[in-house]
């Protein structure tokens, strides 16, 4: 099933995308909420409501309505909280020798993740970016989860059942802004809250079946092949798997619950896939030959992804009106 949030006449709804058109659970369930938030709370008696709708429209026993006019939005518009893993060695251990520093040995150790703003969620459509944004404007190919149950020091081996549903993700960064603040060991932040692309649905695990793989040796959870790709223009930068993650999502999800609670609507991303981002590979391209040019995100660039499963997620590079920058009030 593909759960999608869209908007129409200024109202945000939830919905289901089937064979490409959208239909509006709450018309064809009264029971179950007209929001994403809501829905997810619900537990698993509202996942299994919209399922049953899912598969009746399938099989043509409910004539639902079809949405005709619509904006889609974030699959999950207002997430509860969102936190980016550090999943795929290959991303590190390119970034790492390109900056000419050994692999550094605690990634093997434990998954690690950080916080990023909630509240800069977005879906398909423009992303608008400030000056200082378009120093070195970077897409980041990522897949993630949503969680769809409340849980606290959940061990790995049960942590698969607490996902709703996964998605694509590009955490957008500012690589300038994001140098900056590293050097003082915080972060990132600036470099990263100003945007998080999260869509186009939130596809429901049983619908991945078909691409489960096992986990690589020593790790514990899910883990599905799926086929992951970036173009910039319409040109192929990344291509990846989800099924290269050497940290399974229900390792992070044992991490990130441990002491905390972890709420339904939570977003957790899986980190950056190898060559998914211009840091990575404009390092790899100057390591190999100087002459190399670097390409950072420029206004009007179009970034798609694809992720086999999970949809096609595109976004216009828009500039914005103002030239406040915060990176000209440095005292030095």
């Amino acid at each position: 099933m593909k759960l999608v949030s869209y908007k129409t006449e200024d109202r945000e709804h939830l919905g289901i995308s089937v064979n490409g058109h959208i239909f509006n659970l709450n018309s064809c369930d009264k029971l179950i909420p007209d929001a994403m938030n809501e829905f997810l709370t619900g537990g698993e008696e509202l996942m299994e409501r919209a399922k049953k709708v899912n598969e009746e429209i399938l099989s043509g026993k409910l004539e639902a309505k079809e949405e005709i006019f619509f904006e889609l939005l974030a699959p999950v518009p207002h997430p509860t909280s969102c936190r980016d893993g550090y999943a795929f060695r290959q991303h590190v251990a390119s970034a790492r020798r390109n900056r000419k520093v050994d692999m550094i040995p605690e990634f093997d150790q434990y998954p690690i993740f950080y916080f990023t703003n909630h509240n800069a969620i977005q879906g398909p459509g423009d992303i608008e970016c400030m000056p200082d944004h378009f120093q070195k404007l970077d897409f980041e190919l990522e897949a993630a989860v949503v969680i769809g149950k409340k849980g606290r020091n959940i061990k790995a081996s049960e942590a698969d059942q607490y996902i709703a549903g996964y998605m694509i993700m590009n955490d957008m960064s500012a690589r300038a802004l994001q140098m900056e603040e590293m050097v003082l060991n915080l972060g990132p932040a600036k470099g990263k809250d100003f945007s998080t692309v999260i869509g186009p649905w939130l596809v429901t695990p049983d619908e991945l079946e078909p691409y489960k793989v096992a986990a690589k040796e020593g790790h514990v959870g899910n883990r599905y092949d799926l086929k992951m790709k970036c173009w910039v223009n319409g040109i192929e930068v990344s291509s990846g798997s989800v099924g290269d993650m050497d940290w399974t999502f229900a390792e992070i999800i044992e991490r990130c619950a441990y002491g905390v609670d972890i709420l339904p609507g939570d977003v957790i991303g899986s980190g950056t896939v190898g060559t998914g981002c211009f840091l990575e590979l404009n390092g790899t391209g100057l390591l190999n030959d100087p002459n190399f040019k670097p390409q950072w995100l420029q206004p009007g660039d179009v970034v798609e992804m694809e992720i086999t499963g999970l949809g096609h997620l595109s976004n216009t590079i828009r500039k914005s009106e103002s030239d406040f920058s915060i990176m000209a009030l440095k005292k030095n």
